[in-house]
């Protein structure tokens, strides 16, 4: 099996991310994602894990972790979704993602055992489900020692929840997401979260809106008997220098004061830094090895395409993944204090599922034209029927049924001291910077 053909295998099945189902079920269950890791030899187990969850941030998060564990000397694997470009994003060894060769390997490896869980559920198997098996794989294989898995969809049902233990449970930012499986209010939602919180681990919960998120989290961690951190009420973080590659600011918290620079910009990216450095000293308060130089080096190493990202200047052209109202209010509030333009042309597309309307509310704020667009997934809202939704804001709509068009259409109106915004959808991100950044944008890590 080649790459290709590993491709086409995965996505034969259930993918709830391109809304494929070759069932009548929703998605694998999580007994059946247990009963393939038991075909496997239950390839989770064996090394160390941190598990990931958050309605806004996990990615940031698990991979400042990620990078601050390399940092210390460890061996990682890291789990994430999804992707952008290819799928061996997805599974990175050592902060790197997986080589193609090695990705249709494993799979190759792990192929029998797919389909015999397959036949045993009917056809309940997902694509996801199957990533998640191949990441498990793979790490060990690789030797990891440490493995930072982040959540799919909620936590208590997601296929990644399939540990007895873990060492440390994050909670990122919870907001309304996922309404109609995860709950229609954050506690809700954070109930579900709360379900990656095992007994004996330390569950660091990030700065939240809701109090009410809060008070679930803590309850599951007294029922479950985990230590609980809460970083709001534990730590600070205090602006520094910032400009368009970077940024640099203090985080304050009981293991003493750190002077972190990341390139990660927006204000949002320090508090996810902030909850990483807190699950970085908790981990150390337990006995893991990590220093504050390990710490500041690997929030400096971090780097995540597709957020904030700047990937073209005179216009100045920015993408980023904002795929609900609260990420798009906090890129906004970014583009404000990092950049400077004249006039802002966005381009947005979504998926149908999603709060289409904040979105369009928070954008509209900066937008002199909103060019809606359709992208590559089945997903994909009509660029039609987005400006219907969010065309009656303020500023002007146009729609393009590519994201490369909306692009051109942007440049052809833009002047060099003007801003373009690529943003909605991650896969809008992938197919901005795959136009703009041409073969650099499978490069720039």
């Amino acid at each position: 099996m080649n790459y290709d053909e590993a491709l086409r295998y995965i996505l034969s099945f259930t993918d709830m991310e391109r809304g494929v189902q070759v069932s009548n079920s929703p998605a694998q269950s999580l007994e059946s994602m247990r009963s393939l890791l038991a075909r496997l030899g239950n390839p989770q187990e064996g090394r160390r894990t941190i598990h990931v969850t958050g309605s806004k941030g996990k990615g940031s998060i698990s991979t400042m972790v990620d990078a601050i564990l390399r940092e210390a000397g460890f061996r990682t694997s890291l789990y994430t979704s999804p992707h952008l470009h290819s799928f061996t994003e997805r599974i990175a060894i050592d902060g790197l993602p997986v080589d193609e060769d090695v990705f249709a390997h494993g799979l190759e490896a792990i192929r029998a055992a797919v389909e015999a869980e397959q036949a045993a559920t009917g056809g309940n198997v997902s694509t996801f489900g199957i990533l998640t098996a191949l990441f498990f794989w793979l790490a060990r294989e690789a030797g990891a020692e440490w493995q930072v898995v982040e959540v799919g969809i909620g936590g208590t049902w997601d296929a990644t929840n399939v540990f007895e233990r873990v060492e440390a449970a994050i909670i990122g930012p919870v907001s309304l997401e996922h309404t109609h499986i995860l709950g229609p209010t954050p506690e809700a939602i954070a109930r579900d979260k709360s379900g990656i919180v095992k007994p004996g681990c330390v569950c660091i919960l990030a700065p939240q809106r809701s109090p009410g998120v809060v008070e679930v989290v803590r309850e599951r961690c007294e029922a479950v008997g985990a230590e609980l951190v809460e970083v709001a009420a534990s730590y600070r973080a205090e602006r520094g220098e910032h400009h368009p590659w970077g940024q640099a600011f203090t985080v304050q918290g009981p293991g003493g004061r750190h002077h972190l620079r990341t390139p990660l910009l927006g204000w949002h990216q320090a508090e996810n830094a902030m909850t990483a450095v807190a699950t970085a000293e908790a981990l150390a308060a337990r006995g893991v090895p990590i220093t504050p130089a390990a710490i500041a080096e690997g929030i400096a190493r971090a780097r995540i395409p597709g957020r904030l990202e700047v990937m073209g200047q005179r216009p100045l052209i920015v993408a980023d993944g904002a795929h609900n109202a609260e990420s798009a209010a906090a890129l906004v509030r970014a583009l404000r204090e990092y950049f400077t333009w004249r006039r802002c042309f966005v381009v947005v597309g979504c998926t149908a599922d999603k709060d289409v309307r904040g979105i369009g509310q928070a954008l509209s704020r900066i937008a002199d034209l909103l060019i809606c667009t359709r992208f590559a997934n089945p997903r994909a809202m009509d660029p039609y029927v987005l400006i219907q939704e969010i065309g009656f804001l303020g500023p002007a709509a146009v729609a393009e049924e590519s994201v490369a068009g909306a692009i051109e259409t942007a440049r052809h109106h833009a002047r060099e001291d003007d801003l373009i915004v690529v943003t909605g959808s991650l896969y809008v991100v992938a197919e901005g910077r795959a136009h703009v950044l041409g073969d650099a944008a499978r490069t720039r890590r």
